[in-house]
């Protein structure tokens, strides 16, 4: 099901939108949907039911109003930027010409939206970053990035999981956990969460880091449309 040609809050609502509807009253024959930034991959039993009829059935779901893409609810995360934890942040405001607080303000100033997750458990891309922070991934990926590095490429930022190879260009550090899979659901986000980064210190990261390991530590989640 294609929804568009462009990465857009409005469009990827509609696709989320679409993969409830079908996952709340599914037609015979299908068996699951992969959502995407603006469409919808659909996977059905051909032995059930015919393209045609799958098609049919697609093309007369309802999806209300199409108006909103307001977050239902917004994660608030702490972020210690720089040094250690933010290896590529001296080097981003050098290339962007500004200075690293400036860089650090701009991506802790915006409000961003799960368009998706994929690549690695829990991993969700967030958009949209500020413009003026839009630089291409690294030209050699790192081998390993540490679980809970906070990035940026082009105009998407994420937060790496788990220890894994990665090209994108590291900001800051996050000890929050964001997936574990004997939680339900194993992931913290949900597709249309809004996400929020908070700069912190570094004894205020430690701190967290140490609640986290312990089990006493849950991120802030705010009603999205009581912030709006």
């Amino acid at each position: 099901m294609e929804f568009g040609a462009a990465i857009d809050p409005a469009l990827n609502a509609l696709v989320h939108r679409a993969a409830a509807r079908i996952a709340a009253d599914p037609p015979p024959g299908v068996i699951e949907t992969v959502p995407t930034f603006r469409s919808l991959l659909v996977h059905y039993d051909p032995r059930i039911a015919g393209a045609e009829s799958i098609q049919a059935a697609l093309g007369s779901c309802d999806l209300g109003d199409t108006a909103t893409a307001a977050p239902a609810r917004i994660w608030v995360l702490p972020v210690l930027y720089g040094g250690e934890a933010g290896p590529d942040l001296a080097d981003t405001a050098t290339t962007l010409g500004l200075p690293p607080e400036e860089v650090v303000a701009l991506h802790s100033g915006g409000l961003y939206r799960v368009y998706v997750q994929g690549f690695l458990p829990g991993f969700a891309y967030l958009g949209d970053l500020d413009p003026r922070l839009d630089l291409p991934r690294l030209s050699t990926p790192r081998v390993r990035v540490p679980p809970g590095s906070v990035a940026i490429a082009q105009r998407m930022t994420g937060v790496y999981p788990i220890e894994s190879p990665g090209g994108w260009r590291l900001l800051g550090n996050t000890p929050v956990r964001f997936f574990d899979a004997a939680r339900e659901p194993p992931t913290l986000f949900a597709p249309g969460d809004g996400v929020q980064f908070r700069p912190v210190m570094a004894d205020e990261h430690a701190a967290i880091r140490a609640a986290v390991a312990r089990g006493a530590y849950e991120p802030e989640c705010r009603d999205g449309e009581a912030a709006r």
